[in-house]
C-alpha cells in the first residue's frame, strides 16, 4: 500500500490578509475643498476689520485746552493757566485751542471763558494787540444780582452839580467787562460803596480816571440778564 505524503499547506501571506499595508504603500488622499468654508473665513475677517475700524474712528480724540479758572477779557493766558483734555469733537475741534497752540508769551483773552470751559480760539488775541486795561471803580449802592466776574456792564456817570446834587447820568463806558467784585474786608469800611474792577478800552481810561477824581456818582448796569441765576 502506497502512502501518500501530503506537502504541508502554506499559509497565505499576511500581506493583504488581516494586516494593513505600510504607510508608504497607502494610496494618497485627494484634497477636499468646500467653498462654504472659504466664504465663512472671509466673513470673519471682514467682521474683524470692521470692528477695528469702528473702534479706531471712535477713539479719534484730540487734546484741547480748558480754562483752569474763569478768564475775563484782558487776562494774559499762558499754558500754565490751562488744562489739557482729551475729547472727541470731530470737525468742531478746529474751533478750540489745541495743545501746542499757545505761544510762550501767551495770549490775551478777548471774551469771558468760564472755569472748566473749553477755550474757543476766537476768545484769544495777540498780546501786542491788547486794547483794554483794568480799572477799579467805586460804585454807589448795591450791585445788581446778575453782576459777577465776567459780566458785561455799562458804566454810567453823573456829575455833581450842586452840593450833593447830581446831574443826569450818561454812559461813560459801554460794554465793559467785570474782572472781579472786590470783597469788603476789615472792620471800618464804607458799606455804601462797592469796589469793582472793570476792563475798559484804553481810549476810555482817561475819562474814567477823571470821573473818579471828580467824585462823580458811578453806577453799573448789566447789558443782559442771564437765563439762570
Amino acid at each position: 500500500m502506497v502512502s501518500t505524503v501530503h506537502a504541508p499547506r502554506r499559509m497565505p501571506s499576511a500581506i493583504g490578509f488581516g494586516r494593513s499595508r505600510p504607510d508608504s504603500e497607502r494610496a494618497p488622499r485627494s484634497f477636499w475643498f468646500d467653498p462654504r468654508f472659504a466664504i465663512g473665513v472671509g466673513l470673519v475677517i471682514v467682521s474683524v476689520l470692521g470692528v477695528v475700524g469702528v473702534v479706531t474712528a471712535a477713539d479719534s480724540s484730540v487734546l484741547v485746552y480748558a480754562a483752569r479758572s474763569a478768564l475775563v477779557p484782558g487776562d494774559r493766558v499762558t499754558p500754565g493757566d490751562l488744562d489739557a483734555r482729551s475729547v472727541r469733537l470731530g470737525s468742531l475741534g478746529v474751533r478750540y485751542l489745541r495743545e501746542g497752540d499757545v505761544p510762550r508769551e501767551g495770549f490775551v483773552v478777548t471774551r469771558p471763558v468760564s472755569a472748566g470751559e473749553l477755550v474757543p480760539s476766537s476768545a484769544l488775541g495777540e498780546v501786542a494787540g491788547a486794547v483794554g486795561a483794568p480799572v477799579v471803580v467805586g460804585v454807589n449802592g448795591e450791585l445788581a444780582r446778575s453782576i459777577a466776574e465776567g459780566s458785561i456792564v455799562d458804566l454810567w456817570s453823573a456829575k455833581e452839580a450842586d452840593d450833593h446834587v447830581f446831574g443826569p447820568p450818561s454812559v461813560l463806558v459801554d460794554s465793559a467787562t467785570v474782572v472781579r467784585v472786590i470783597a469788603k474786608d476789615g472792620v471800618i469800611v464804607d458799606r455804601t460803596v462797592q469796589s469793582v474792577e472793570l476792563l475798559v478800552p484804553r481810549t476810555k481810561i482817561a475819562a474814567v480816571l477823571e470821573s473818579i477824581a471828580n467824585s462823580d456818582a458811578l453806577s453799573l448796569v448789566p447789558t443782559s440778564i442771564p437765563a439762570k441765576g
